[in-house]
């Protein structure tokens, strides 16, 4: 065993306004396109964008979505983790909820590491052999415990925009 220390980089996302992300990683060729069809299949009204970071042979940035603002903010983000076999949605007019499963169903996938519409720092390990990612900080603390109040207010706001009856 060869014990060596592991450098961690800090690769901040900003998200942008109206925007959600989800971030994994997967393996083969054909994961952008495995992908595209799985976020195509959710609806018609799903603007995304996808990149996926090869990891061997021609090692490239694969790309596709049907939103070119989205597909060249979700390259530049797959540039800046440059960890191979990551991938990153950009999602607008939808949500991660409402994507997850499909994502994961991909055979290719092998794990989702966050789904937010929130600003996000992935931790990327840096070895010899290449780049990792090893997690993601996504949100800040919790400041407290919520109240009753704070349960109607979180019910309301699910029944306002449809996930609650």
């Amino acid at each position: 065993m060869v014990e060596m220390t592991v450098p961690v980089e800090v690769v901040s996302v900003e998200i942008p306004d109206g925007t959600n992300i989800v971030i994994g990683q997967a393996h083969f060729i054909k994961t952008v396109d495995d992908l595209h069809e799985a976020l195509v299949g959710v609806g018609p009204h799903l603007r995304f964008g996808v990149a996926f970071c090869e990891a061997s042979g021609a090692r490239l940035i694969r790309r596709s979505g049907n939103d070119d603002d989205l597909v060249a903010r979700a390259t530049g983000i797959a540039s800046a983790i440059g960890a191979g076999h990551a991938f990153v949605a950009l999602l607008r007019e939808g949500f991660p909820i409402n994507v997850l499963n499909p994502l994961k169903a991909v055979p290719e996938v092998c794990n989702v590491v966050c789904a937010t519409a929130n600003p996000v720092e992935v931790l990327v390990a840096v070895t010899r052999r290449g780049r990792g990612i090893i997690g993601v900080v996504d949100g800040e603390p919790p400041v407290g415990v919520e109240t009753e109040a704070d349960v109607a207010e979180r019910r309301s706001l699910l029944r306002h925009i449809g996930y609650k009856l």
